[in-house]
């Protein structure tokens, strides 16, 4: 109360009786503010008036002291960054390289800057081969490498990765799993005080694992799996885990994709295997895994549809399927029904699906039809080629194809070949999956001209024929072919050009026959196996009224080896011999020639064998061919590019036995070029033992391996 009056007594009446006037009546009400164009017209030049009601005098001439800056402490540097990495993405660490870094360890290097240190003895990590090569695929560090990264940004990616390997090794059934980070190398750069901040390149991070027990699975059911009766016992071991065993996450999905491929051979034409369930119990140390599955009954395969009948009929895919009606379905089938339409190259897309056409009931199976569904790709196809070699001389080549001409699969195709020793006009008639599968019906009529140095020759020939070929899609082992040929030809050999002497015409019947093995890797880039092949074509050759008949023979082999990943060693023998009869009894084109780029590379093309008088090739009735290459990768062009040094030899007889008196030899080196269709070929050879008028140097080239 006494200081409320106090109070008061310190306003004056004048306040009490008239605020606003008393307000007013001030030193600073009665000072005048400038205006917004005077305050414009300031300059820091003019002296600044004296300001009512300020008694402070101002520091006119007076000098600020200038403050020197400190020396740069790189101490401080290195501790920032030091500290609040650690503060940041390192707690405990001190702890962790006190208490938990592991005194004896099995270190694995991931980089030249990470370090993995496992347990040795018997707490080893038996999948610790795995766990590496898992992390090193997944890790966020990296190799320090960028001037951008700071010790900050390590230990950040660091702790991410430190997460990343306890997920890991969860996978492998360490769930107690513990993983310690430590960061090395945080010393600084340079001595005293040129000492700067800590070289992120020294930096390494470890992580210390300790594991624990390693989980073991515990209960395993299998849904409604019982119910596929006597095919339990069967079904169940596709999927090859057990109480017992560790818990892996990675073999539970290989083994529930397992399950249910054995399901789909074995009939189950809907079965399902859903998602499976791992229940981790901590107290027990197991792991209990449900895998739902749904069989649905046994079924056989019933007909084959085709969506476009006058196109693909569904008859003529029933004979492409490996299957027939009443056998039990197999999945496999459907898929390999589904790579034989697209092999026939007519489709641009095809879906198989199959449909149930009768429901399993009283113990006997259903049955499912399967659909295909066609979209019909390109089929016409116009082609040419144009080329030019030092042996050959100019070649153009010109084609035109309806793949289906005649449906089903019934090609026509019709060329023309120009060239400096050739000219020729062909129609091939083509069906394929002939009957069967992969049996292909083949007619060919042509005339052809011939020109080289070795004989002449104008000939009109068809051949027909059954055979069992290979594809890119579909490298068979076994392939066949057998068939009818019969050809007019007016010939003259090299003699006879020489001499200007009249053609002789052959009236020719065959019988041409192959078999042949394959059992390399790859059909254009073998790497590995071996090849083998035997043609036999016996003939019969009539010449002015007089008949001859002859055996003409030839056997094939290659093999292929690797060593490393960086090279291939190839090796090729070629022998050939016909039989029965007299040389001069046998057509100029029906004779055994050698030279060329499919033959002796460094020779000319067809220019090793016995010669006339005037120095020209005649021919033989025995060949015999070796090669041996080897194929070292490099690593141009990312790989591409592989360099092949190789050695020919090659030579050509009149005898029907080889004798090899005038073995000729090749060598060179070669250029590939890795394509997605195979390699290019490039080849530089020379004749190692040349005859007169050889030429010093050839070049071949091609598509796919010389052999």
């Amino acid at each position: 109360m006494d200081a409320d009056q106090e109070l008061e007594a310190l306003i004056p009446d004048s306040a009490v009786q008239n605020a606003d006037a008393w307000a007013l009546d001030t030193e600073a009400a009665r000072t005048v503010v400038p205006t917004a164009m005077a305050i414009d017209e300031l300059s820091a030049d003019v002296e600044m008036p004296e300001l009512p009601g300020l008694t402070i005098p101002w520091p006119d001439g007076s000098e600020i002291a200038e403050i020197t800056p400190l020396s740069p402490d790189p101490d401080i540097d290195v501790a920032e960054q030091s500290v609040d990495a650690a503060v940041e993405a390192l707690p405990g660490q001190e702890q962790a390289e006190v208490e938990e870094r592991l005194a004896k360890a099995d270190i694995a290097r991931i980089g030249k800057q990470v370090e993995l240190a496992f347990p040795i003895g018997e707490e080893a990590i038996a999948e610790k081969g795995d766990i590496v090569a898992r992390f090193a695929a997944l890790s966020s560090l990296k190799a320090y490498d960028d001037d951008k990264d700071n010790l900050a940004q390590i230990v950040r990616r660091g702790r991410t990765d430190s997460e990343l390997l306890v997920e890991i090794l969860r996978v492998y059934g360490y769930y107690d799993a513990s993983v310690f980070q430590s960061l090395g190398g945080l010393e600084r750069v340079g001595e005293g005080e040129a000492r700067g901040p800590i070289d992120i390149q020294k930096v390494a991070v470890r992580f210390d694992i300790q594991p624990g027990p390693q989980y073991k699975f515990g209960k395993l059911a299998f849904g409604d799996l019982e119910t596929t009766g006597s095919d339990y016992a069967a079904l169940r071991g596709a999927f090859k885990l057990n109480p017992g065993d560790a818990v892996n996450a990675d073999r539970i999905v290989t083994e529930r994709l397992n399950l249910q491929a054995a399901l789909g051979e074995s009939g189950y034409a809907f079965a399902k295997v859903a998602e499976t369930d791992l229940l981790i119990d901590h107290e027990r140390r197991a792991g209990d895994l449900t895998v739902p599955v749904t069989p649905g009954g046994v079924y056989r395969f019933g007909k084959v549809t085709s969506s476009r009948e006058k196109f693909l009929s569904g008859k003529h895919l029933q004979r492409i399927a490996k299957f027939d009606p009443g056998e039990v379905y197999q999945r496999s089938d459907v898929d390999d029904l589904r790579q034989a339409v697209l092999a026939t190259g007519l489709v641009s897309s095809v879906s198989v699906e199959t449909r149930e056409a009768t429901p399993p009931a009283n113990g006997e199976p259903g049955t499912v039809d399967v659909d295909v569904s066609l979209t019909p790709g390109p089929l016409r196809t116009l082609a040419g080629l144009v080329g030019y070699s030092s042996g050959e001389g100019f070649r153009v080549e010109a084609s035109w194809e309806h793949r289906n001409f005649f449906p089903p699969e019934g090609m026509v195709r019709v060329r023309g070949v120009a060239g400096t020793q050739e000219q020729l006009l062909g129609l091939t008639f083509r069906r394929n999956n002939f009957l069967t599968r992969d049996l292909v019906l083949t007619a060919d009529l042509y005339a052809r001209q011939q020109r080289n140095t070795a004989f002449q020759a104008r000939t009109v020939s068809f051949l027909g024929g059954l055979e069992r070929l290979q594809t890119l899609l579909f490298q068979k082992p076994l392939i066949f072919a057998a068939g009818v040929e019969i050809l007019a030809t007016s010939e003259r050999d090299a003699a006879a050009i020489a001499a200007n002497a009249p053609r002789q015409t052959y009236f020719i019947g065959a019988l041409p026959m192959r078999i042949a093995y394959d059992g390399s890797d790859d059909l254009l880039d073998p790497k590995r196996g071996f090849r083998v092949g035997l043609r036999a074509s016996p003939e019969i050759s009539v010449q002015d009224g007089a008949r001859s008949s002859y055996g003409k023979l030839q056997f094939d082999a290659s093999y292929y080896q690797p060593f490393g990943e960086k090279l291939v060693v190839a090796g090729r023998v070629r022998l050939g011999s016909i039989l029965g009869t007299d040389i001069t009894n046998i057509a100029p084109s029906r004779r055994f020639y050698a030279g060329g780029g499919g033959s002796v590379r460094g020779y000319g093309f067809q220019l090793i064998g016995p010669r006339d008088t005037a120095g020209e090739p005649s021919g033989g009735r025995s060949l015999s061919e070796f090669s041996l290459e080897a194929r070292v990768k490099t690593g141009l062009m990312g790989g591409a590019i592989s360099l092949v040094p190789f050695v020919d030899a090659g030579a050509v007889d009149i005898t029907s036995t080889p004798r090899l008196r005038d073995i000729k030899v090749g060598a060179g080196i070669g250029l590939r070029y890795e394509t997605n269709f195979g390699p290019i070929r490039i080849d530089l050879g020379t004749p190692i033992n040349p005859s007169p008028g050889d030429s010093r140097i050839g070049v071949y080239v091609a598509l796919g391996q010389a052999f």
